[in-house]
Order: structure tokens, then C-alpha cells, then sequence
């Protein structure tokens, strides 16, 4: 039932209303990667990503609000001319799949990703993942990128999808103003960022690699960090310039991929 079709707005009680389509099965992420490359998509939550995100430049396909949250966003619709489809909590949570906690989602349309040699070009101090799969931690990795003064990230093929729900959100928008691209090419990859001045600094837990505090901060800087589990494959470790390491006591021989992205961020910018 449509209560104001003049403004934009929309009163919706049926989740299977294909309007909402795009909002289904947020948490589902086999039918949301199907889904979003389909239609070039991706999903903002909560009033301050979704405003980072329209300031980023992305458009707006559409706007979805609980209706008991409808205040929260006031400031984005006054300024928006997208469609809002606003429902009651219950439908809200039929149709993504879970309870939407800050009432407001937004489907934003995808911008075309930049070259590697694009992204290289204005920066000095780069992330590189190599099949991080964990949509938090590439969240993650990017707050600490934008936090901690690094300029942009580069993925490797089979990284989670940096603007993946679940990424956006950790990284509380941070993925929408950081500049990344993703790499074409994992077995020769490394070699554009040589040629383009950089120096490969891999991280590893290996006791034999240099602590990371003592390596010299000059010049042009590209940071490798490898995957959950196995971290950096052999090739990019054998690829690198330096092998560093973060130094543990305790017995602890590694962290959480996004905590060690964060000291090795700090130290190094």
C-alpha cells in the first residue's frame, strides 16, 4: 500500500513486494554475491554509512526503513530523491533475515573500480590482501587503513568483497573512501608494484623474518598480509622485498589478521 507515492515514499507490508528485491537474504551470503554482481549493487546500513556513502558519490537505488526508525534517517531523505520503502520491524526482518538494529538500509549502485596503476599513482602506503575471505576482517583492514594514515588498498583476486554488508559495516564506511581495486593478476601481481617504486614489505609470523619497528620507513611502501589461516602464499613471501614480523611474548605466534594490520600500520606510517 503506497502512503505517499508523490514523495517518494512507500508504506510496505509484504516482503515479497519485488520492490524490496533487493534487500533479501542479507544474510545469505552465497544468494547476496549472486544477487549483487547481478545488479551492481551493494548494501549501506545505518544513517551515518549511508550518508558516507552518498558523499563518496555512490548513487541510491532505494531506501528501506523500519518504520519505528523513520526519524533516524530524516536528514538523508530530505536530501534524497530515491525511493523509501518503509515497513513494519517484523517484514524488516523477513526480509533480510535478521533484526535491522539501526532501522535504516540503503541499496546503493556499484562505480566502476579504478586500475591497479590508477590507484598506485597517488599513493605512497598501500595494503595488499591476499585471499583474506572474512568480510569483517577486509572490514576491518580498511578502518585501519583510513585510521592510521594509509593511502590505499589493493586485493588479490580471491579476497571478500570489500563492500560486502558486513564490510561496510565494520569498517564503518570506511571502504566507501578509501581508494582499492582489485588485483587481475595474483601470480604476477607483485611485479607492477616494483615497477611502480614500491618496496614489499611481506608480514609473517616467521621468527626468522625482521621486527617490524626496525625497518626504515623510506620511500614508497606496499605491505603484504595474508589470508585467516595459512597467511602469505609462498610465492608472495618468496616475492617480497623484506619479510617482517610482528614481535610476540607469551608463546603467541600471530594475531587476528586485523589487529596485526593495525600495529603494522601504525609503525610504519
Amino acid at each position: 500500500m503506497a502512503a505517499d507515492q508523490a514523495s517518494g515514499q512507500f508504506m510496505l507490508t509484504d516482503p515479497a513486494d519485488p520492490r524490496l528485491a533487493d534487500y533479501v537474504g542479507l544474510t545469505d551470503v552465497h544468494l547476496r554475491r549472486s544477487l549483487e554482481a547481478a545488479h551492481g549493487l551493494f548494501i549501506a546500513e545505518g544513517e551515518k554509512v549511508i550518508s558516507r556513502a552518498i558523499a563518496a558519490g555512490y548513487p541510491v537505488r532505494s531506501l528501506l526503513v523500519s518504520r519505528d526508525k523513520l526519524a533516524t534517517i530524516a536528514d538523508v531523505t530530505a536530501s534524497c530523491e530515491a525511493p523509501l520503502y518503509v515497513v513494519p520491524p517484523e517484514v524488516a526482518e523477513r526480509l533480510t533475515g535478521y533484526h535491522v538494529h539501526r532501522g535504516a538500509l540503503a541499496s546503493m549502485q556499484r562505480l566502476p573500480l579504478p586500475t591497479v596503476a590508477g590507484v598506485l599513482a597517488a599513493a605512497r602506503r598501500i595494503v595488499v590482501l591476499e585471499d583474506i575471505v572474512d568480510h569483517a576482517n577486509v572490514g576491518a583492514v580498511f578502518r585501519c587503513v583510513a585510521a592510521l594514515g594509509f593511502d590505499a588498498v589493493l586485493l588479490a583476486p580471491r579476497c571478500a568483497d570489500p563492500l560486502y554488508r558486513r564490510s561496510v559495516k565494520v569498517s564503518m564506511g570506511a571502504v566507501l573512501t578509501v581508494p582499492y581495486t582489485r588485483m587481475p593478476d595474483w601470480r604476477g601481481g607483485l611485479a607492477e608494484l616494483r615497477s611502480a617504486g614500491f618496496r614489499l614489505l611481506a608480514l609473517t609470523p616467521d621468527r626468522a623474518a625482521v621486527p617490524i619497528g626496525e625497518i626504515s620507513q623510506r620511500g614508497k611502501i606496499a605491505l603484504l598480509i595474508g589470508g585467516e589461516g595459512g597467511g602469505l602464499s609462498g610465492r608472495w613471501l618468496t616475492g617480497a622485498d623484506q619479510a617482517v614480523r610482528i614481535p610476540m611474548s607469551r608463546g603467541i605466534d600471530s594475531l587476528n589478521v586485523a589487529a596485526a594490520a593495525a600495529i603494522a600500520c601504525y609503525l610504519l606510517s
